[in-house]
């Protein structure tokens, strides 16, 4: 043991205080330690003691000089950690226990006076829920809010270009490119209502909870709460030390975020085909291969496509380590931290991949249009014109449709290329003004209900959304 590691192993037997006589052993040390990766903490476990200490300093609980100490040793390991010059050891165990301990080498004991009326369980739950509030769910709206201006801006650019829209992966009516970036955006829309739906929830302070019943002492949450920018106090001791609803809401609202990217990454790589060609990728998100030097692979969509997987296994990986836990507090959720940071890593490469790949796609307007009127598309219109038209109940019109669409694939055409003798041999009523319904760009330009696909209505959309989201 080196000399750093016997002080260090000296300062944790200190802070444990007198129960133990002797240091833990190799193999407790390794699995009991999370300062490698509850370092990300620092800040919150810094923002969060400097509070503390200030309601302490208040309520006259430790004295002024001793508060004031505190603070400016806080501040030198915060700048020393930031700068790279603060070294964490494993033989402190975690973040709280490693700044604890160098405060104490700073300012001597009046480090002890710290810890008054906390314990590291509310301290742990209270840098968490900052890190979760000011990090994760920060960034994700963040993130997630520039994914929508490069969705809206794809919109606003194709309000008129005409696509085949699918049903099962087979096309059924004709839509605009707009608005088919448009359906990503009110998805992405929801993950963001999800993250300020999060926020409102984690945004209770349990700084204050002790260990587990709470502190004799006179302390001020109140205060400490409003330092911290929490609205208001965990309402109950038991509940705020064990409580990782937080995280696992986040780890929720993340799996669905990644569940929209990856449906998202689906159609860019089915796009990018070349049987389909609707859109191309540059250079900057695609790959070639080692043997087939024609290829460009979509590679940067197919991993987004995959990463669900990692983020569901971290919400599922907390769930499980959270499921039959009793109150309060266990060493199993020690395992709370390292599911959200991934969750938090991967979720943010992949929002920033996308956006990338969305603003800098090319669209192919003609394969496009050249596809939307392939598989009979504007059936849905000539059952709609029998309806209005001839008074025909829908459901019989559909059986019209149906032969007509049958007689098409006969003779090997679309439903615009019928002579009108083989519409009014289905049916007789029909007049020479069904035409006008059976091309992509009139069923398109028809469905001007409210959400429609019409290039009017997409324009207002598109509006709407820069109104509804980018401000």
């Amino acid at each position: 043991m080196t000399d750093k590691n016997a002080t260090d192993q000296k300062n944790a037997n200190a802070l444990w205080g007198g129960r133990f006589e002797a240091g833990p052993s190799a193999i407790m040390e390794e699995i009991n330690a999370s300062i490698g990766f509850d370092k990300r903490l620092y800040a919150q476990d810094i923002q969060g003691s400097k509070a503390h200490c200030a309601m302490l300093v208040k309520q006259k609980i430790i004295p002024a000089e001793d508060g004031d100490k505190i603070a400016t040793g806080l501040d030198q390991i915060l700048q020393e950690i930031e700068s790279g010059n603060f070294t964490f050891s494993a033989a402190l165990e975690d973040i709280h226990m490693n700044v604890e301990s160098r405060l104490r080498e700073l300012i001597g004991p009046a480090a002890g006076r710290l810890h008054t009326a906390r314990s590291r369980n509310d301290q742990v739950a209270t840098d968490f829920k900052l890190w979760v509030r000011d990090v994760a769910l920060t960034d994700l709206d963040v993130g997630l809010k520039g994914l929508q201006e490069a969705l809206i801006n794809q919109a606003g650019s194709h309000a008129n270009t005409i696509m085949p829209g699918f049903t099962h992966l087979q096309a059924a009516q004709p839509v605009t490119f707009g608005h088919h970036m448009l359906a990503y955006v009110e998805m992405f829309g929801r993950d963001r209502g999800r993250v300020a739906d999060c926020r409102t929830r984690v945004n209770e302070n349990p700084l204050g909870s002790a260990a587990l019943a709470g502190t004799p002492y006179p302390i001020d949450r109140h205060m400490t709460a409003s330092a911290l920018g929490f609205d208001r106090p965990t309402a109950n001791s038991l509940d705020a030390v064990s409580d990782r609803d937080f995280a696992l809401e986040y780890l929720n609202a993340a799996s669905i975020t990644a569940m929209h990217l990856s449906r998202l990454a689906e159609e860019m790589v089915i796009w990018c085909s070349a049987q389909f060609k609707f859109v191309g990728m540059s250079d900057k998100f695609s790959t070639g291969s080692s043997i087939m030097p024609q290829k460009r692979n979509p590679d940067a969509a197919e991993l987004i496509r995959s990463k669900i997987g990692r983020i569901v296994g971290c919400y599922n990986s907390l769930m499980l380590s959270m499921k039959g836990l009793p109150l309060a507090y266990s060493k199993d959720m020690q395992e709370d931290k390292e599911p959200v940071f991934e969750a938090h890593d991967h979720l943010g490469l992949c929002v920033a991949a996308m956006t990338g790949m969305i603003a800098d796609m090319k669209v192919h307007k003609d394969n496009m249009r050249a596809a939307a009127g392939a598989g009979y598309t504007t059936a849905t219109d000539l059952a709609d014109w029998l309806v209005a038209e001839l008074g025909m109940p829908f459901r019989d019109a559909h059986h019209v449709v149906g032969s007509t669409v049958k007689l098409a694939e006969t003779k090997g055409c679309d439903l615009d290329q019928l002579s009108l003798e083989d519409l009014q041999a289905i049916e007789p009523r029909i007049t020479k003004a069904v035409y006008d319904v059976l091309t992509v760009e009139a069923s398109v330009a028809a469905r001007q209900s409210f959400g429609g696909t019409a290039p009017v209505r997409v324009t207002e959309s598109v509006k709407a959304a820069k109104e509804r989201f980018l401000k």
